[in-house]
């Protein structure tokens, strides 16, 4: 597949993602003894005459872009823990089974390679995304009382998506290796067996790391433990309730985009080859 705009995927993602982080940290004012102002990163200028015409009409950027926003928005619920009976989850249990959805569909359409540049583009919307809230709350506020809802609940984000980043990386890894080598190993064929079998290596390498480095000494071991069983469990359920979901995803991208098999593909993370156009 031609390439005409080569950044293009990575500057829609990241775009997507700055605008999304800006409006979230709009909601402080900022007090600088200037005009009152919101903290928006996302401002852009406007050019009306800017006009771009793309030769080829490619989805793997909507791809990114999806990605990226779902990561993004996890990790800013995520400080909530949420019980229901024996069972403790982060309300980003809305949104993660969504995420390994993403990755399973990238995985099975543009392969290993095409998976991890897309992994990488949502470690760096989640790194501008803590770094953003830190700045944030560090600015001075013009209304103090709300600076403090304000803190209470972005102020744990910095860790969260540390914790997050490192559990994606193991986790979403884990994921699309399983995904690539099944498929490969398989033929194509049996696509169920490779997104819940991949989902659950995938969930439980995400949720033990995040929970162990986001949540330790801040609620007691057993509740991290309850975090791992549940969340890896309810994950894995409802990425086989969804399957004939993800059949569907992944058959119309495959009529659009084709497919990926990896017979020789390097899995290391750091490679920078991509096979998906």
């Amino acid at each position: 597949m031609d390439r005409p705009y080569k950044y293009f995927d990575l500057i829609m993602a990241l775009f997507v993602s700055v605008l999304l982080i800006s409006n979230i940290a709009s909601a402080k004012i900022v007090n600088l003894g200037l005009p009152v102002l919101t903290f928006d990163a996302g401002t852009l200028p406007k050019n009306r005459d800017l006009k771009m015409q793309r030769k080829q009409s490619s989805l793997y950027p909507y791809m990114m872009a999806a990605f990226a926003v779902v990561l993004v928005l996890s990790n800013t619920v995520a400080t909530k823990l949420c019980p229901f009976g024996p069972f403790v989850w982060t309300a980003a249990i809305l949104l993660f089974p969504v995420a390994y959805i993403l990755g399973d569909v990238i995985t099975e359409v543009y392969g290993y390679a095409g998976a991890r540049r897309i992994f990488w583009v949502g470690l760096a919307a989640n790194l501008g995304m803590a770094l953003t809230y830190t700045m944030a709350i560090k600015l001075p506020a013009l209304n103090p009382e709300f600076n403090q809802m304000f803190s209470t609940v972005l102020a744990q984000v910095p860790r969260i998506v540390i914790a997050s980043m490192v559990g994606v990386w193991c986790g979403q890894f884990a994921n699309a290796f399983v995904m690539s080598k099944m498929k490969v190993l398989t033929d194509g064929k049996w696509l169920w067996t490779r997104t819940i079998a991949s989902t659950l290596v995938g969930e439980t390498v995400d949720t033990a790391v995040f929970a162990t480095l986001g949540f330790a000494f801040v609620v007691p071991w057993a509740v991290v433990g309850q975090m791992v069983y549940s969340a890896a469990l309810f994950k894995t359920l409802y990425e086989a309730m969804v399957t004939p979901l993800t059949y569907i995803v992944v058959n119309a991208v495959k009529r659009h985009e084709g497919e990926v098999f990896d017979h020789e593909v390097n899995y290391n993370p750091f490679a920078r080859e991509v096979t998906h156009g």
